[in-house]
Order: C-alpha cells, then structure tokens, then sequence
C-alpha cells in the first residue's frame, strides 16, 4: 500500500533518517509551547503577576491529566510502528480501529477526575487563598481539551509511526495560531482574564484534532475502516493498555512529583512561584529539541525492531547522543548571556522575579545533557516495546525529585535555590539510570511482532476479513 510522506527507516541513513523525522517534530513542539507561553506572557503583562502564578501553579497538575491519555497514544504509535516496520498491515489497521475506543474512554475519564479533584489538589499544592479561585478557574476550563489532545495526539502518533511527522505540524501550527488570536482577544478585548487564555487553549486544541482526523480519513489509506476493522478487538485494546499504561503512569508519576516540588515552590511565595514559572516555561522550549529527538527516535526504533534489525537501533542510538552532545553545549551561552532577556519577555514589573529565573537558568543549563540521556533512551525503549523501564525510569524521577527537594531546600544557605538544584540533580541521575537500562540490553526481545500468533488480532492462521487488501501478516518468531 502506497502511501505519500510516510517513511520506511529500516533503509538508509540513521542519523538522516532521525534528523528528517525530528525537525517537523520540533517545529511543531515549539508551536505547541505556544499554547502555555502565549499563556503565561498575555496573563503577566496584562493581568498581572498573580495571574501569572495562578496559571504556573497549575502547570504540573495539567501535565498529570494530560499524560494520562497522551500515553496510551504513544503505546499505539509504539504498536503501528512496530507492525509497519515488520510490513504486517492487518494488524496496522486493526490497531488503529481499536485506538479511538482506548483514547476516548481513557480521556473522558480524566476529564471528569480532572475537574472535580481540581480544588483539591491545588490546595494539597498549598496555592496561596489570594491566587486559588483563578488556579481553580483554569485548571477546571482546561480539562475539557483533553479529549482534544487525546484524540491529536492519537492520530500524530499513528502517522508519525507510518514515518509521517510533517502532516501533524501543519494542524498543529494552524491550532497555535488561531490560540494567539484568541488570548489576544479573550484578554484584551474581553476582559476574560485567566478564563479566556484556557478558553482559547482548548478551542485551539480541538481544532488540531478535528483537522487532523479528516486529514487521515481521506489522505491516509490505513484510516479507510470498514465496518468489520471498525468492531472492538480485546487483544489489541489489552496489547494498547500494556505499552500504553506504564508510559501514562510514568508521565503521571514524574508530574506528581512535580506537583510535590510545586508545593515546595508555593510556600516561598509569589515571587518564587513567578520566577519558577518563568524558568518552567523556558526550559519547556529548551526541551523541546530532546523531545522531537526522543519522539523521532521512538519511530526508528519502533520500525526497525519491528524488522529485526537490532544493530540499526544501536547506530541510530549512537548517532543521537552525538545530537545531544552538540545542542547541550551551544545553549550553555544561551543562557548564560541571554537568560535575563528571556525572563524579561514574562516579566516586566518584578525586578526580584527577573534576578531569581535568570540566575537560576544559568544553573540548570550545566545538566542540559543529562536531561537529553533521559529522553532519548526513553525514546528507543518506548519504541522498543519495554514497558517495563516506563516504570523505572518514572520511579527513578520520582524519587530524585522528592528526597532532593527535602534535602535542598531544608539547607539554610541554599533555601530556595534548591529548587533548581534538585531539578539539575533530578536530570544528571535519571539520565544515569536510563543509560544503564540501555546497556543492559532487555529492550532488545521486546518486539510485539516476535510475540504468539494468539496476541495478535490477524495472524497467519487467523482468517481474513472479506475486502482486506492488505499484505501478507508477518510470520511471527
């Protein structure tokens, strides 16, 4: 089956390969940042600094309902990939028929839990009484995008692994732009206020979705379902859950954790909490490069192994690192000299939030390679299938972030400064733990394709469906 922008990387150049794959996925990642920096920028310089801290505060928590649905897409996008790479289209379609069951009722569900524990939660965050009507506020009006951003990130997740990520960046650019205008306008000409910046967040994260799904119907052949693909399959809404699950609970556990070390932020109070936002959302925009690597490197890993070739995952590897070597080392005089310009476009009107973020930029941008050995051995095991190190790595964030914090920040001459250092520290160790797991070698015999013949909807012995005009099934080993 012929199919225009997708990519077979099983041939050809790694580092190519990756390189092509990663820049439409950074492209669109910094797009997506849009959505909390236009955010935080509008709230800052037209409604205030407390608004501004009401929307930080609840970036953490957003980020633990939010991974909790875009997991399980990343476990599909894992399952495509694999089963594209070992050329066993049956199984392709009938994972994606099975995916929007698994999206839907997963998002839903967070939905609901999102909105109600949401007082809650941010007052176990200790948000101060004078910012937690507004942090309420947001947090309740952004929990209705995220079947939104389960359903985008869904079908992105099932064209990048057919080797497409050019598609979803054009939606996603369409969507961070229609968010400019409307923040622009719900705050400047409404007068909407917190309100209006997750009002427009969710509006533009709906559109992303909604284009992106008529896109893949009438572009992608894969997504052409027939009422039989359409019928829910138990061993691939079970195969989606396992991948899918410990990716969700490993975002959820690493978002608790941050949501901990937003208490510890909270009870220095409001310049802290702004200072730390403003840190937050720049190194969101820092990540990013790490993070489209991760995602490309997930793909080729995903195809190859799905091919059987275990060498090309290791010099696809290898090539990867070097990319993180080069951009950790060009952004330490980024921020050493152009940090406090940086914080300057959050904020204009608090000269002791301005010294805080720029100074403490400049320490966390020491262990920006640390932070990149987490995300690109996250991203070849994901791609690999090892369900199993989603746990651990999440552990092994969790239990940095919690005992550095109480460690830190309990030191007199450090205070609050331990803050950033237990988010340097976090990243140096995770980035050690991830690295020994590659080594170890498990994620090597983690191929879906080399499970039984029962795991799988179609295999060689199963019957296919009438109107199927789909490859061969892959022979299993």
């Amino acid at each position: 089956m012929a199919l225009s922008q997708t990519t077979n990387m099983t041939v050809g150049s790694p580092a190519k390969h990756i390189l092509t794959f990663a820049l439409p996925l950074l492209i669109g990642n910094l797009f997506q940042q849009l959505y909390n920096m236009v955010d935080s920028i509008v709230v800052g310089n037209f409604v205030g600094s407390d608004a501004l801290a009401a929307v930080g505060t609840c970036g953490s928590t957003n980020f633990l309902f939010f991974s909790l649905s875009s997991g399980l897409a990343i476990g599909i996008g894992v399952i495509v990939s694999q089963f594209y790479g070992a050329k066993d289209e049956q199984n392709v379609r009938a994972t994606i028929a099975n995916s929007f069951y698994v999206l839907i009722a997963a998002s839903l569900c967070v939905s609901m839990i999102g909105f109600i524990a949401a007082p809650h939660v941010l007052r176990l965050l200790q948000v101060p009484d004078s910012i937690l009507p507004a942090s309420v506020l947001y947090m309740r009006t952004t929990c209705f995008g995220i079947v939104g951003i389960a359903t985008y990130n869904g079908v992105s997740a099932i064209l990048r692994a057919l080797g497409d990520s050019r598609t979803p960046l054009y939606f996603l650019i369409l969507s961070s732009l229609v968010n400019v205008g409307l923040d622009l306008a719900f705050v400047l000409c409404f007068g909407l206020g917190v309100f209006g910046v997750a009002l427009a967040t969710i509006v533009s994260q709906y559109i992303s979705a909604v284009t992106c799904i008529i896109y893949a119907y009438y572009k992608v052949p894969y997504f052409k379902l027939t009422r039989e693909e359409l019928r829910p399959h138990g061993s691939i809404i079970a195969r989606s859950f396992r991948l899918g699950v410990p990716i969700a609970l490993q975002s959820s556990m690493i978002a608790v954790s941050c949501m901990v070390l937003q208490g510890v932020v909270n009870g220095f109070g409001e310049t802290v909490m702004a200072a730390y936002t403003v840190t937050a959302r720049i190194e969101q925009l820092v990540q990013q490069p790490y993070t489209s690597l991760a995602s490309a490197v997930t793909t080729y890993s995903g195809q190859n192994i799905g091919a059987g070739n275990i060498e090309r995952v290791k010099k696809g590897f290898r090539q990867s690192v070097v990319m993180v070597l080069i951009f950790s080392l060009v952004m330490l005089p980024v921020m050493y000299f152009g940090g406090e310009a940086l914080v300057r476009l959050f904020v204009k009107d608090n000269q002791e939030t301005i010294r805080i973020a720029a100074k403490a930029l400049r320490f966390t941008s020491l262990c920006y390679f640390g932070l990149g050995m987490i995300y690109v051995p996250r991203g070849l095991m994901n791609g690999c299938g090892d369900a199993a190190f989603s746990m651990i790595n999440g552990i092994s964030e969790v239990a940095c972030r919690l005992s550095f914090a109480q460690i830190f920040t309990k030191i007199p001459s450090i205070g609050y400064w331990g803050v950033w250092l237990t988010t340097g520290a976090t990243w140096l160790v995770t980035g050690v733990v991830c690295l020994i797991r590659y080594f170890q070698g498990a994620w090597k015999h983690k191929a879906i394709t080399k499970r039984e013949d029962s795991d799988l909807v179609y295999s060689q012995n199963a019957q296919k469906p009438q109107g199927m005009f789909c490859a061969k099934s892959t022979k299993l080993l």
